[in-house]
């Protein structure tokens, strides 16, 4: 592949928060509001850090960025420009290694659950209870 070109459409991506963006907060607020406990950025296997777990369920909980993870309803379906190459590229990387993340970490014993960032904006409420239910064993 060739170099990565700096564009003005893409500047904004620069300097992204990776942890603790706004719609993990708002879960969090919500899985707390439901009487759940839980411990940010525990690595469960190596190489794989969900953002919160809840230790007493053994439950990974991952909230994926709609674009960065490839989401069905909002993630880019096509790509232009000098980077389009590595953009897509770099979708189905994040994809892969979410789906490796998910391997290893049932491997080891833990539940894990994956909500897109557009399912936690819409309906934090219902998001908490999915969560909820899957800790108790209810989903």
């Amino acid at each position: 592949m060739d170099e990565w070109v700096s564009t003005a459409a893409g500047a904004h991506l620069r300097g992204r928060v990776t942890r603790n963006t706004k719609p993990e907060v708002l879960l969090r607020q919500h899985v707390h509001a439901l009487g759940l406990r839980f411990r940010l950025h525990v690595p469960v296997a190596p190489r794989c850090t969900p953002d919160f777990v809840l230790p007493r369920y053994k439950v990974a909980v991952f909230v994926d960025g709609c674009f960065w993870h490839g989401c069905p309803e909002h993630g880019a379906t096509e790509f232009r420009g000098p980077n389009a190459d590595r953009w897509k590229q770099k979708i189905e990387t994040n994809r892969e290694r979410d789906q490796r993340n998910n391997a290893v970490a049932e491997a080891g014993g833990w539940t894990v659950v994956r909500l897109w960032e557009c399912q936690v904006r819409r309906d934090p409420t219902g998001a908490a209870h999915r969560v909820q239910s899957v800790a108790k064993g209810e989903a």
